[in-house]
């Protein structure tokens, strides 16, 4: 039986599918930096002294002030500001459980989306190859259709080597694919740990701070 249609549909279905797969992949590695960028301080410096105006409110015992500061635009949506309104939230709490509270926020609201994200860029570095090699087991078969034809039309070189031709592109292309994203993925990944780094300490700042500011009281 003839699946020479088939094949040839499934091979375009691939190509269009491995043009998806890159370009959506482009897409949650750029949205996954910007969400990044969108919860950390541009540089150590600034986180400094956001750290320094928090910590001489804390000492005032000025804490609405605090959650104001915090809830301006341009800090609102950044993971320190964030822990830092839970904790004011929070502050009948001992200072242990008052530090879990944070630390599991920070793991459930923050970082799981992050994770979540990265999941979808490591699902596409693995759907690149497999579509690649789906294109390649399709690119044989219509290979060896050729060859079991030419008993009677007799082998056309330039049709064998089209089918190979497609067998040994669509692997090179799903490497080409996943390739990038590969290190993409090891670059966010980095970036994330660097957040967490940096939104530990920062909290763990103002937590102290702000348990001294209520142990004066």
């Amino acid at each position: 039986m003839d699946y020479s249609a088939i094949l040839n549909a499934a091979g375009i279905f691939i190509y269009g599918m491995m043009g998806i797969v890159a370009i959506y992949g482009v897409i949650c590695v750029v949205l996954l930096l910007r969400k990044i960028g969108q919860k950390r301080f541009s540089n150590p410096n600034a986180q400094a002294e956001f750290l320094d105006e928090v910590g001489e409110l804390c000492k005032k015992r000025r804490f609405d002030e605090v959650a104001e500061m915090c809830d301006t635009p341009g800090l609102w949506s950044k993971a320190v500001p964030q822990l830092i309104i839970v904790a004011l939230q929070n502050q009948d709490r001992s200072p242990q459980k008052l530090r879990r509270l944070v630390a599991e926020q920070f793991e459930r609201e923050i970082l799981a989306d992050l994770e979540y994200r990265l999941s979808w860029i490591n699902t596409i570095v693995k759907s690149a190859p497999m579509l690649g090699l789906l294109g390649t087991v399709i690119g044989m078969i219509m290979a060896f259709q050729t060859i079991a034809g030419s008993a009677d039309t007799g082998t056309d070189p330039t049709a064998l080597a089209e089918d190979i031709g497609i067998a040994l592109f669509t692997t090179a292309l799903g490497l080409t694919i996943a390739i990038p994203l590969v290190l993409a993925a090891a670059f966010t990944n980095v970036r994330i740990g660097k957040l967490q780094d940096a939104v530990q300490e920062a909290v763990g700042i103002f937590l102290d701070d702000f348990e001294s500011a209520r142990k004066s009281a």
